[in-house]
C-alpha cells in the first residue's frame, strides 16, 4: 500500500499540477484548510510564479473582498499607493498582514515593472483580484460603495432620463452606514436593516441600474475602457448581492443562515466566472469554498449545508474547473499533531518528504472501497480531508509540517 501511494505522490511544482489536467483550466483552484499560515500561502505565491512563467496565467484571485482588491489590483498594474497602504485597504480579513500576501503584492508589481523600466504591455501584465463578497461571518457592508459607483459610471456615460434615479435618492434610502454593518445583526434579524422599505426600494433600484448597464453595453464599451465596464459589473454583481444578502439576514426562518453561506459563495462564483473571461487564473481560498461537493458548518443554530463557490463553477465549466486541495500534516502552534495512521493525512504523513501533489483520483482507486478514518481536528481552525471526497479532487497538496508563521 505505501509503494502504491508514494506512486501517486510529486514534487510540488505546477508543472506536477498540470500534469495530473486533462488540459490547461481556465480556474486553476488551490485550496487550502486553515487561513493565515506564511507556509501555505509562500507555496501558493511559488505556484503562482511557476504558472506565470510556464503556463501564461496572468491573474490571481483570493479569498478578499472583491472591492477592496481593486486597491491592489491598482498598484500591480500601474503603481498606485504605497504598498503600506495597498496592504492595508486593499485585503480584508486581516490578512494584509501576512508577510507572504505583502511578498505576492511586491513581486506582482516587480514584474509588471520589468528589468527596463517601460512596464510590461497590458496583455502580459499580472492581475489581482479578491473574490469574495465584502463579507464577514460577523457583518456585511453596506451596498453604498458598489451602488454609487454603479449609479456613478452610468450617469457620465448615458442620458439622465434613463437613470431611475439620482445619486441623492440612493444617498437618501442607503442612510448611515452602521445601519447596515451592525454586528448584532448577524445573530439577531430583528436588527437588520434588509427588509425595511427602503432596502426594498434599494433593491429595485439596483436591479434598474443593473438592467441599463446590459442595455448600454454596445455604447459603453465603444466609450469607455474594457476594465471600466469590468469594474461596472463587478459594482452591480456586488450591490444586488449584498442587498439580498441583507435582506435574508432579516430572515427568521431555519434555513437562514443556510441562505446567507449560499448566497456568499454564489458571489464568489459569479466574479470567479467573470475574471475567467480575462484568461487562466489561480483562484486561492479555503477548500469548503473551491470543492466540488456541498460544504459543511457548525453554526450556533446548527449544522448548515450550501453549494460552494467550486461546485457551482464546475457545474458551468467542468473540466475547464480545476480543484486540488491542500492538506497537512501537523500545526503543533494550534495544537494539531500528528496525525493518526489510518487517516488519509496519517497515510501522506508516513511518506519521506516534506511536500507532495498528490493525484487524488489514483490515490481513491489505491485505498479502494474502504476509506481511512476522517480525521478530527482539535482545533476549530483547522479542517482535515473529507476521505469520501478524494475522487472528486483534481489532486491534493501535502504539508508535512507547518511552523508558526
Amino acid at each position: 500500500m505505501a509503494t502504491d501511494i508514494k506512486d501517486a505522490a510529486h514534487a510540488v511544482e505546477a508543472a506536477a499540477v498540470m500534469r495530473l489536467l486533462p488540459a490547461r483550466p481556465r480556474l486553476l483552484a488551490l485550496g487550502e484548510p486553515t487561513h493565515g499560515e506564511d507556509t501555505l500561502l509562500d507555496l501558493r505565491n511559488e505556484l503562482f510564479r511557476q504558472l506565470v512563467e510556464q503556463e501564461g496565467y496572468r491573474t490571481i484571485a483570493i479569498e478578499s473582498d472583491c472591492m477592496m482588491g481593486l486597491v491592489v489590483d491598482d498598484h500591480v498594474t500601474s503603481g498606485t499607493g504605497t504598498l503600506d497602504e495597498v496592504m492595508e485597504q486593499g485585503i480584508s480579513h486581516g490578512w494584509g498582514t501576512c508577510a507572504a500576501n505583502r511578498e505576492l503584492v511586491r513581486w506582482m508589481r516587480a514584474y509588471n515593472i520589468r528589468a527596463d523600466n517601460d512596464g510590461r504591455p497590458a496583455s502580459e501584465r499580472l492581475r489581482f483580484a479578491g473574490f469574495d463578497g465584502p463579507l464577514e461571518i460577523t457583518h456585511a457592508a453596506s451596498p453604498r460603495q458598489a451602488l454609487t459607483a454603479l449609479h456613478g459610471y452610468l450617469a457620465a456615460q448615458v442620458d439622465a432620463d434613463l437613470l431611475p434615479c439620482t445619486g441623492e435618492t440612493l444617498d437618501r434610502l442607503l442612510g448611515a452606514d452602521d445601519r447596515w454593518t451592525d454586528p448584532a445583526a448577524m445573530t439577531d434579524p430583528a436588527q437588520s436593516v434588509g427588509q425595511s422599505a427602503e432596502a426594498g426600494q434599494l433593491r429595485l433600484l439596483a436591479d434598474d441600474l443593473v438592467a441599463l448597464l446590459d442595455q448600454q453595453r454596445p455604447h459603453l464599451l465603444a466609450t469607455t475602457p474594457q476594465d471600466a465596464w469590468d469594474r461596472a459589473r463587478l459594482y452591480g454583481r456586488t450591490a444586488t448581492g449584498l442587498l439580498r444578502y441583507h435582506y435574508w439576514m432579516a430572515d427568521t426562518s431555519p434555513a437562514r443562515m443556510t441562505r446567507l453561506c449560499a448566497l456568499r459563495d454564489s458571489m464568489m462564483a459569479h466574479n470567479l466566472l467573470a475574471l475567467a473571461e480575462r484568461g487562466p487564473a489561480l483562484v486561492h481560498a479555503h477548500n469548503s469554498h473551491l470543492q466540488r461537493e456541498k460544504s459543511t458548518m457548525q453554526m450556533w443554530q446548527g449544522p448548515v449545508q450550501w453549494w460552494s463557490a467550486g461546485a457551482l463553477v464546475s457545474a458551468q465549466f467542468g473540466q475547464e474547473y480545476a480543484f486540488v486541495a491542500t492538506a497537512l500534516g501537523t500545526i503543533r502552534h494550534r495544537a494539531v499533531d500528528t496525525p493518526p495512521p489510518d487517516t488519509v493525512e496519517g497515510l501522506l504523513y508516513a511518506l519521506p518528504e516534506e511536500r507532495y501533489v498528490i493525484d487524488a483520483p489514483r490515490l481513491a482507486t489505491t485505498l479502494g472501497d474502504t476509506l481511512p478514518a476522517p480525521r478530527v481536528s482539535p482545533w476549530f481552525g483547522y479542517s482535515p480531508l473529507a476521505p469520501a471526497h478524494l475522487a472528486d479532487s483534481d489532486g491534493i497538496v501535502f504539508v508535512k509540517d507547518v511552523p508558526r508563521s
